[in-house]
């Protein structure tokens, strides 16, 4: 979602609402945590918001009581930021529930993530991740998010030596194809990826075990079943795959 889309519902409501609205997802969205008055009103005119331009930010910040504070400056420039009660205003005014506020700021943390991203490959899935997660698709979400860490493990283990890698492999099933590069991965279970992963060093036992229960719902969010994580699930998903994989 881009910030046009997220003003669209209040382009025609109070100066208030939409420099909170701007605030509400640059944080979310961006993970940035406050803005200068400028930078506010320069957001609201590149959207083309009605009348953005004779927009007083400053004034229409300082009278807003207790929805912003301030946490510094930017040089000469005050900063804002909202506050607890700013961010439920908001959400009472775009219809926003609690439930989609956390996944959108999981959206904004992987749109962060993905930007950081040097493997066009990865990169790709986990902007996939975000564009499901971003409609509702959570179980897309969950699978391409997988995905991405999946490949991210393999380049790492490849990493720790061919010699290591298969030893590590063959020590949790005799029969697997011996990996000589990162695609004949295909060919080995996710499962044993995971064990040889610990047993290379890449992952812990805790955080094998983690992944282990995440490759479980990826399974269930992969195949055609009636199963259908809830939103807390799956941000609980993304938070233990990033933090262990992408740290």
């Amino acid at each position: 979602m881009t910030l046009v889309e997220f003003l669209n519902p209040v382009k025609n409501s109070s100066n208030r609402d939409r420099c909170l609205a701007v605030l509400y997802f640059k944080h979310r969205y961006e993970q940035i945590e406050s803005l200068t008055a400028d930078q506010i009103k320069k957001a609201l005119i590149q959207c083309r918001l009605p009348r953005a331009k004779l927009i007083n930010v400053p004034d229409v910040l300082a009278k807003s009581g207790a929805m912003v504070d301030s946490p510094g400056a930017m040089g000469l420039a005050r900063l804002w930021r909202l506050t607890g009660a700013g961010e439920i205003h908001v959400r009472q005014v775009m219809g926003l529930a609690d439930a989609e506020a956390e996944i959108e700021h999981d959206v904004g943390y992987l749109k962060t993530l993905a930007a950081k991203i040097s493997d066009p490959l990865i990169r790709e899935y986990i902007d996939e991740a975000v564009d499901c997660l971003s409609i509702g698709a959570l179980k897309a979400g969950v699978v391409f998010l997988w995905a991405g860490a999946v490949r991210t493990l393999q380049e790492r283990v490849l990493s720790k030596g061919i010699s290591q890698v298969n030893a590590a492999i063959q020590g949790h099933d005799q029969r697997a194809r011996q990996v000589r590069k990162l695609d004949d991965f295909q060919y080995i279970k996710e499962s044993i990826l995971l064990l040889a992963a610990e047993g290379v060093g890449v992952l812990d036992k805790a955080q094998r075990n983690t992944l282990e229960e995440s490759l479980n719902l990826r399974n269930k969010c992969g195949h055609p079943n009636k199963y259908d994580p809830g939103i807390k699930k799956a941000s609980s998903f993304i938070e233990d795959v990033t933090g262990i994989v992408f740290p």
